[in-house]
């Protein structure tokens, strides 16, 4: 006779969902990350700065469904030059990288390692990051891809945060474009937000060329979840969006070049 499961309580799950949700579009910092700026293992060099009004089209629709330990899914997203000029990107180089966790139950957040956390991969490589490389990008052309996200048997039950980095060359420039996940909250903090307290972005605070969205994986063990999941995780979604725009549009934005 198969074992009755315990019901996950319903405030704790949401709860989770509004974590991977707000996660996903990079609003609210991950305790614990260490600003490994930057990504590709470069010593920090001055990059070439894109418009506020376009860094976050470069990568889009980063989607991976819930996933129950020892399954796996496919977190596919869309990777585009919203530039309107004749020079393609070249050496475009796209990378993911699981690096926080978030714990159901107990709500507690930690960097990784943690024992048994998800595995990215494609056809050439897989570990706790994965690169995607294109030697050009087309102006107005988006290209969508996907990675593979596996679980172990024993992957605990939680989310996990997935950080994202993009570099590329345009002519003799190198430009470098990264998620919240790769700043410390100090270092996030001193570059969103002005004495007054309202919103900017100083990207020579952050040594980057702008700012990309990140997501994060939802690993469900309780069947009932994943309804659930799929309900209330576009609401949390739209709402965490919308406060992403708002800090973006915010009259204190600017580049920090000038």
């Amino acid at each position: 006779m198969p074992r009755a499961r315990r019901p996950v309580p319903y405030r704790s799950v949401v709860s989770l969902l509004l974590s991977a949700a707000v996660l996903s579009v990079g609003v609210l910092p991950v305790a614990g990350a260490s600003g490994l700026s930057p990504p590709f293992g470069r010593p920090t060099p001055s990059y070439g700065n894109v418009s506020l009004a376009l860094d976050r089209q470069f990568l889009g629709n980063l989607t991976v469904a819930p996933i129950a330990p020892g399954r796996s899914a496919t977190l596919h997203y869309s990777l585009a030059d919203p530039r309107k000029m004749a020079a393609p990107l070249s050496h475009v180089r796209l990378e993911f990288q699981v690096y926080a966790f978030n714990g159901y139950p107990g709500d507690a957040t930690a960097r990784l390692p943690v024992s048994d956390a998800p595995v990215l991969s494609n056809a050439s490589a897989s570990g706790e990051s994965v690169n995607v490389t294109y030697a050009t990008l087309a102006i107005g052309a988006p290209v969508a891809g996907s990675v593979g996200v596996a679980t172990a048997a024993a992957t605990p039950a939680g989310t996990f945060a997935i950080r994202s980095a993009l570099s590329f060359s345009i002519g003799a420039t190198d430009y470098l474009l990264e998620s919240r996940g790769w700043f410390s909250a100090a270092t996030w903090a001193s570059a969103t937000e002005l004495p007054n307290g309202s919103a900017t972005l100083n990207l020579s605070v952050l040594h980057v060329s702008g700012v990309l969205p990140e997501t994060a994986v939802l690993v469900v063990a309780s069947d009932w979840a994943w309804a659930l999941a799929a309900l209330l995780a576009g609401a949390f979604v739209l709402l965490a969006a919308g406060a992403w725009v708002y800090s973006r549009r915010g009259p204190g934005s600017r580049s920090g070049t000038g």
